[in-house]
């Protein structure tokens, strides 16, 4: 609760509206995904059109979420989704959850707890980096603010008390496990290719040459981000007009780009292929929206996979992790029972919201 002069000012539910890996396939998310260029246009044009006070968007390979404020947010899901994509029914794929349910949510999302790969850590970033959108649009207030410094500070907690994320891993780190598992475990007489020379792709490269491959392709549309990345490694960096024709050296591909459309298609690859002397080759797309057209599975030695095809492999390395969710979820509920208190205080009396401290995205206090 707000008091400005004698006016009371009561936030309005805190809520997320969102989808993910959990409830949707990745054929509809990829759909809905929201490139990081288009946060702030999409978040003032949700604010407007959907009704809402405040509101943080996050769009990952594995969820697209809308975090906000409102006084009825279960009326304002369909405008919401119509606005990030017109064509796509959400119905039979959101999920609403609001004020204690919504915060326990996102401490959650960002502690990794929500993650196909629990105790993962990359997550952790893209929400700070969703929040810095929306903070620098001026579409957070004091509820979202508070509530996602929160999250910073509850994900600090975990880390630092619970044995969550031993071990932990990631999304790249799991390609790379598969196509270890695809080879028997030996890829050092085998050539892999990254498509795509972002966070994700520097990852699988960097698994790669810790599983002792014995070649890596990097293919990137910026040639010097790809250069820099290839020579990191031993590596050999080509241009990102050379992705198809690169498959013939090819056995394993990890394609992780930030396109908005297919950049391999089913014609692509067949061209390739008598060149390969049938020699399998294998696909690994862990990019949303795809990087690879889904009928390429047909042609014969190809073998596609997409990050939905991973969840069982992350399901093996999360059973040592799941002991831990218990202590975690118990920091959690305390937590969040404790910033309701501070936003929608139980006593009669109205009490001023605390000024929210400086922490930054970063989870820290600023210093003076």
């Amino acid at each position: 609760m707000i008091r400005k002069g004698t006016t009371e000012i009561r936030p309005g539910k805190i809520f997320v509206a969102g989808l993910s890996y959990k409830t949707a396939p990745v054929a509809v998310r990829e759909k809905l995904a929201v490139r990081p260029a288009q946060l702030t246009s999409l978040g003032c044009r949700l604010k407007l059109h959907a009704g809402l006070e405040e509101l943080v968007i996050l769009s990952t390979c594995n969820r697209v979420e809308i975090y906000g404020t409102a006084p009825w947010p279960q009326s304002r899901v369909h405008r919401m989704f119509q606005q990030i994509c017109p064509e796509v029914d959400v119905t039979p794929y959101v999920y609403v959850k609001e004020n204690a349910e919504a915060a326990e949510h996102l401490f959650s999302v960002t502690s990794g707890l929500d993650s196909m790969v629990i105790g993962e850590t990359e997550i952790t970033g893209q929400v700070k980096s969703a929040y810095l959108a929306a903070q620098q649009a001026r579409l957070t207030g004091p509820a979202m603010n508070r509530l996602f410094q929160t999250a910073f500070q509850i994900c600090k907690q975990i880390r630092t008390h619970t044995g969550i994320g031993r071990g932990a891993t990631s999304v790249g780190s799991v390609a790379v496990e598969l196509a270890e598992k695809i080879f028997d475990r030996d890829l050092s007489d085998r050539t892999v290719m990254i498509l795509g020379a972002g966070k994700m792709g520097e990852a699988c490269v960097r698994h790669l040459a810790k599983r002792g491959a014995r070649s890596v392709l990097v293919a990137n549309r910026c040639l010097e981000r790809a250069e820099a990345l290839a020579a990191e490694f031993g590596g050999r960096a080509l241009s990102f007009d050379q992705r198809a024709e690169a498959l013939k050296e090819a056995d394993i591909l990890v394609s992780s780009t930030g396109s908005p459309t297919t950049v391999l298609h089913k014609a692509d690859i067949a061209a390739v292929l008598s060149a390969r002397r049938n020699r399998p080759l294998i696909l690994i797309d862990i990019a949303v929206p795809r990087d690879i057209a889904a009928d390429v599975d047909e042609l014969e030695n190809v073998y596609l996979y997409n990050i939905d095809h991973l969840e069982t492999i992350v399901r093996e390395n999360s059973r040592m992790r799941e002991q831990e969710l218990s202590k975690c979820n118990d920091i959690i509920a305390r937590r969040s029972a404790a910033l309701m208190e501070k936003l929608y205080p139980s006593r009669s009396e109205p009490r001023e919201l605390p000024a929210v401290p400086d922490w930054g995205v970063w989870g820290t206090a600023a210093t003076t």
